[in-house]
């Protein structure tokens, strides 16, 4: 049965008439107006009660559906997705009003020889900069005179051009007094790990997720604790309590590729207020989304609970160096405490360049051309290989499904024809339960990107097609 729903448009109002419509579902949602199971209009139904274009009524919904409040049903309609949020979470003014508005990214690898396709994740496009832009910042940075004191928050220029470009591009309320610039993500999460863990705490990785963050904990004493994702994210109802720090991809899960809904995300910020945890956010390539506005970092959720890492390896190129760190200001003092005691530093001139591609718009400028580029060759991959692909909506990888018996002998033969890949097998902490491919499609051409998923197409044994 379809619901009535009490909605308005104000088309005096400067916030887009699909936000409107999509807030106030979102909101009636989240207060138990609506429940879970119940049936929406059609995008066509809500058109008409509501005076509006069918667009408007469709990107509603597509905002809705990316943000895991809706489901769809074959032939049946529209539904208020089953997973509902916690009876404990209660949401600041603040965070309501976020989520109503518009969004505003050790072991070495060789470089792939000419001629050779590497469909590997983790590597940027880095031949398309603006070379004027790129020489302007380094000119400047050329001219920065040498601090023998460098401070370990980062320069305070860059600092607030940070937060006015989280708060910009992903919808984060921080100011520069919540900013610290590091290295990159890596470094991000070392300088938290030695911060707040030692022997005898625990801390947990995405199972399967990044590699490294198992090793960073490790290296900082902590047991290493393997929490189990679906093609969603993390599962909360799986976390222990005794956990310090729990790394997470939200954006785009790696490898699998999932977006933590919004639901999920209260359950888990729940979670982390119930045990004391602190939930660390590698927002490693929220800047790269194919479909609808990024879903909200959960930093801007609770920032009590929350630091936020986020890098330019993925935007401009790992050799930049560059990331930052956004946490409350007492654990950003601590951190900056530890990271003096151990010697550790962002390059002035590095910060310096950063800084000028920000204030003069040519970072925004690069990451539209890099997200329409990088959609062309998302779109190859679908095209080629659709009814395996999972993870498609964001960042610069997805994830192949295939069966486990399958995964080796593909890998081998595609590297006998010139096409390198990745699997999801290493990146489990304990034997494998997800089996698949990881392809990245940051650093190959389209022509490439084409070129390596017709052979892996081959290559999948007609029984699998």
């Amino acid at each position: 049965m379809t619901i009535d729903l009490p909605l308005v448009v104000d088309r005096e109002s400067p916030v887009p008439l699909a936000v409107q419509v999509a807030g106030q579902l979102r909101e009636a949602m989240r207060t138990g107006r609506l429940r879970a199971g119940e049936r929406l209009p059609s995008t066509r139904g809500l058109a008409a009660l509501l005076g509006v274009s069918r667009t408007v009524a469709t990107d509603a919904y597509q905002q809705l559906y990316a943000e895991g409040w809706l489901d769809g049903r074959h032939g049946s309609g529209t539904y208020v997705a089953d997973e509902t949020l916690p009876d404990e979470t209660v949401l600041p003014d603040e965070t309501a009003q976020e989520l109503a508005a518009p969004a505003r990214g050790a072991v070495r690898r060789e470089q792939a020889p000419p001629g050779v396709v590497d469909l590997r994740p983790g590597r940027p496009w880095v031949l398309g900069y603006d070379t004027v832009a790129w020489r302007r910042a380094w000119r400047s940075a050329g001219e920065l005179a040498l601090n023998a004191f460098p401070d370990p928050y980062g320069h305070p220029d860059l600092r607030e051009l940070l937060a006015e470009h989280l708060r910009r591009a992903r919808a984060v309320p921080v100011g520069a007094g919540n900013v610290m610039v590091t290295r990159g993500t890596g470094n991000g999460l070392d300088l938290i790990a030695a911060t707040l863990l030692g022997p005898g705490t625990r801390a947990g990785v995405e199972e399967p997720g990044w590699r490294a963050a198992r090793r960073i904990f490790a290296s900082r004493g902590a047991e290493v604790v393997p929490c189990p994702v679906d093609e969603q994210g993390v599962i909360v109802e799986a976390l222990p309590d005794d956990l310090r720090v729990l790394y997470t991809t939200p954006a785009h899960q790696f490898p699998v590729g999932g977006r933590l809904p919004i639901p999920r995300r209260e359950k888990l910020l729940a979670w982390a207020r119930r045990t004391g945890a602190i939930v660390v956010e590698d927002d490693y390539d929220a800047e790269f989304r194919y479909d609808v506005a990024p879903l909200p970092a959960l930093y801007g959720l609770d920032p009590g609970r929350v630091v936020l890492l986020g890098t330019l390896s993925k935007s401009l190129g790992p050799d930049v160096g560059l990331g930052w760190l956004v946490a409350p200001a007492e654990l950003l003092d601590a951190v900056a405490e530890r990271r003096t005691h151990l010697a550790d530093r962002t390059s002035g001139p590095v910060q310096r360049a950063v800084a000028t591609l920000l204030e003069r718009g040519d970072l925004d400028r690069h990451l539209r051309r890099m997200r329409l580029e990088y959609a062309r060759r998302r779109a190859a991959i679908v095209e080629a290989l659709g009814p395996y692909v999972r993870g498609d909506t964001a960042g610069l990888h997805v994830m192949v499904t295939l069966p486990a018996g399958v995964v080796p002998g593909l890998v081998r033969r595609a590297g006998e024809r010139g096409v390198l890949l990745d699997t999801t097998e290493p990146h489990h902490h304990g034997p494998p339960r997800v089996h698949g491919l990881v392809l990245g499609y940051g650093s190959a051409s389209r022509a490439d990107v084409r070129r390596g998923c017709a052979v892996i197409r081959e290559l999948i044994p007609p029984e699998e097609a």
